[in-house]
């Protein structure tokens, strides 16, 4: 989507730049048509908005040429998108689908939930200062579980907790009843965590209940817990460390590897280089050419090998050197690199609200929005048309294939209202037909869930036409997006994708125009280069035998960096400082080791094809452009509105 939007240019001159700020509010000035592209009114107001935008601190370009040549462009512009509006491009699933997913970026910044995530974002940092330490016990129940089945395991969690509270061993019961796998080998007890890595309810609950105390049931996805805290610490950060390490394991001599990783103690001890033992000795094959060097890790992120967290975090000093110590895994040492304690808030603020905002705690903010937004447009239900609709609902929609049956009067029957505005059962069961999927909630149960949906549906159409009515630049910004979107699936298909498939089209525009392509003296050369020079003694002979499988294969087994093209001796800095006669040439520039392969020398004259063709496919595409919008002007009658382009010059040029 990324390069999209980066190609989504407005007549050729610059990109669209997006700008999420809620305009302010300004004099209403007259609006009147500025042109027509086939009976379609384009307004002054929107080319005055584009023009400005896209050429903000640029005062040289507010004259009457550049406003004209713009001017210009924008009717091209406009006949594009009529023409693909005509071949009904807009109205492909992929379009609506691309077009959709940009609004709902667009239309965030208008929503009045920032100021709720903004507080889930500083309520996530403030848990993030501390770690709880905390035991449970769960019950599994599908998120979709019937009322019945929820019930059922709602009271056997509560059973659980009543036989606790009456003396027996939180760990005991935890190994007993809970349907935790690891609860058999842990009694429950998961260690210290921090926000951000449990289930968001899970997380919630552990640290609204005190140390010593026991959680009421909370409901995740996973099930009903009962939560146990054991202690709280403020936060430790984070930890670097390195790592030596002989594995056990495998029918590997456990009394063996104990002694080697002994024996690299004592002569990290008597002076040995880290680095070296590493290298020779560790069996981390991921890390052992780095010195031992693993990622930074917090609190939880070695939950299952516990030992080497505690004593990562055990040493104080940078250097500092554990004793050696046995894992699952092996033997290990660990050398002490850093430690970085949590960020300041300002620091973390946007990383964090990305995490925040992909994270199940979202539903909290967009739970509070709805019934935010519910209150502001005055949502009333019908409760007895509603139970009736709902009761309507077969086994078929759990298949999404339901269809609902006839309603007496559907037409006029209101389900609910949204301000002024009713709503028909008729246009819920259209909906709910249209949006069905398969499920496996009970029959009621997803026509409800279906139900609210299209509440919330109707209430976001109601938020958009509001955001419309008091934010103009939010229209303008919409439209470039659509309009935009629409251009750059027209163009790949008239302009860009034609000229460059198109080899005999291209061959014929160059043998017309092949005085435009003419070049000074150029080198038909290769580069290859990397930050070492190991490969120079290896790859040079198989370029002066002209190897060109050898030369492939050497250049993908050793990662080298390559460029061929055609170059002048200014161009390119290497040449020159190697000599301009073909062979193969070593140099060193800026820390990076080269052997330039100049494989021809070409005197000054018509550059051929397939030197040219990238500036040939470029000169194409402008001629083949040229000619479809000739062809458009045909199709779509334009008109220019004097009064309204007057109007533009006199507002754009005022001082």
């Amino acid at each position: 989507m990324m390069i999209r939007l980066a190609i989504l240019v407005l007549l050729g001159s610059a990109t669209i730049s997006f700008s999420f700020a809620q305009s302010k509010k300004q004099k209403s000035t007259p609006t009147q048509n500025l042109f027509t592209v086939n009976k379609k009114a384009v307004t002054t107001d929107e080319f005055i908005y584009l023009y400005k935008k896209n050429h903000q601190n640029k005062t040289e370009d507010f004259t009457s040429a550049k406003i004209q040549e713009y001017l210009d462009l924008f009717i091209n512009f406009k006949l594009k998108v009529e023409e693909a509006k005509a071949r009904g491009l807009d109205t492909t699933q992929a379009f609506i689908r691309e077009f959709n997913q940009y609004k709902e970026e667009l239309r965030k910044p208008y929503l009045p939930d920032t100021k709720l995530t903004d507080s889930l974002v500083r309520l996530t940092y403030n848990r993030m200062k501390e770690e709880v330490k905390a035991s449970h016990i769960l019950i599994n129940l599908k998120p979709d579980a019937s009322p019945e089945d929820t019930l059922k395991a709602y009271n056997r969690i509560i059973e659980i907790r009543n036989k606790i509270k009456g003396g027996e061993d939180f760990g005991m019961a935890a190994s007993q009843f809970s349907e935790d796998p690891s609860a058999r080998s842990n009694n429950g007890n998961l260690g210290y965590f921090t926000a951000m890595q449990m289930v968001y309810p899970f997380e919630t609950a552990a640290y609204n209940t005190r140390v010593g105390e026991i959680s009421m049931p909370v409901r995740s996805r996973f099930g009903y817990h009962i939560i146990y805290v054991a202690d709280r610490r403020p936060a430790r950060g984070e930890v670097e460390v390195s790592h030596i390490m002989v594995r056990t394991g495998d029918d590997k001599d456990n009394e063996k590897a104990k002694n080697t990783i002994f024996d690299l103690y004592d002569q990290l001890q008597g002076g040995v280089k880290w680095e070296e033992l590493c290298k020779q000795y560790s069996e981390d094959p991921g890390s052992k050419d780095n010195g031992g060097r693993l990622r930074q890790f917090g609190t939880g992120a070695m939950a299952n090998i516990p030992e080497f967290e505690r004593i990562a975090f055990s040493l104080n000093k940078p250097g500092e050197i554990s004793d050696p110590f046995q894992t699952q895994f092996g033997w290990h040492i660990i050398r002490l690199e850093r430690k970085i304690p949590l960020a300041p808030f300002e620091e973390l603020n946007t990383s964090l609200k990305s995490r925040v905002n992909r994270d199940e705690r979202t539903q909290v903010s967009k739970q509070a929005l709805g019934a935010k937004l519910r209150k502001e447009f005055q949502y009333t239900e019908v409760p007895l048309v509603k139970s009736k609709v709902l009761a309507l609902a077969d086994t078929s929609i759990k298949r999404g294939k339901w269809k609902a049956p006839v309603y007496p009067n559907e037409q006029k029957e209101i389900l609910f209202t949204l301000t002024d505005k009713k709503y028909t059962v008729q246009e819920f069961l259209r909906y709910a037909q249209k949006n069905q999927k398969s499920t496996s909630q009970t029959p009621e149960k997803y026509l409800e869930e279906l139900y609210n949906h299209f509440v919330d549906v109707s209430i976001l159409a109601l938020q958009e036409e509001k955001i419309m009515r008091e934010h103009p630049d939010y229209n303008y910004l919409l439209q470039e997006y659509y309009e935009g979107i629409l251009l750059f699936d027209i163009m790949e298909k008239e302009v860009w994708n034609k000229a460059s498939a198109d080899s005999v089209g291209q061959h014929r525009y160059y043998d017309a125009h092949v005085n435009n392509y003419q070049a000074g003296e150029r080198a038909q050369a290769s580069f290859y280069f990397t930050a070492s020079n190991a490969f120079v003694a290896k790859l040079k002979p198989l370029l002066q035998a002209g190897d060109e499988k050898g030369i492939n294969e050497f250049v993908t087994q050793n990662k080298l960096k390559t460029e061929t093209g055609y170059y002048k001796k200014e161009e390119k800095t290497i040449l020159q400082k190697v000599p301009w006669v073909t062979g193969v040439h070593s140099a060193e520039n800026n820390g990076m080791y080269y052997l330039a392969w100049i494989r021809n020398i070409l005197p000054p004259g018509a550059m051929s094809f397939e030197e040219a063709r990238p500036a040939v496919i470029s000169d194409y595409q402008t001629y083949l452009e040229k000619n479809w919008v000739e062809q458009l002007k045909k199709k779509y009658s334009v008109k220019v509105n004097e009064k309204g382009k007057k109007y533009i010059f006199q507002n754009l040029q005022q001082k």
